[in-house]
């Protein structure tokens, strides 16, 4: 997953926000280590769309 990041800017609703954060609040007590919101964000729409 080294791929080459572009910075972006995008609105989120406070919801999906707060549920990102608590996602990424369980990576780092797991991972014992940092994890960005970046990282989680990705993840996130990674494990989404590959779904479908």
């Amino acid at each position: 997953m080294n791929e080459l990041s572009k910075r972006i800017t995008i609105m989120i609703d406070d919801d999906l926000d707060k549920k990102l954060r608590l996602k990424q609040a369980k990576l780092i007590q797991q991972e014992q280590s940092s994890f960005s919101y970046s990282k989680v964000l990705n993840l996130t729409l990674r494990k989404s769309i590959d779904k479908k």
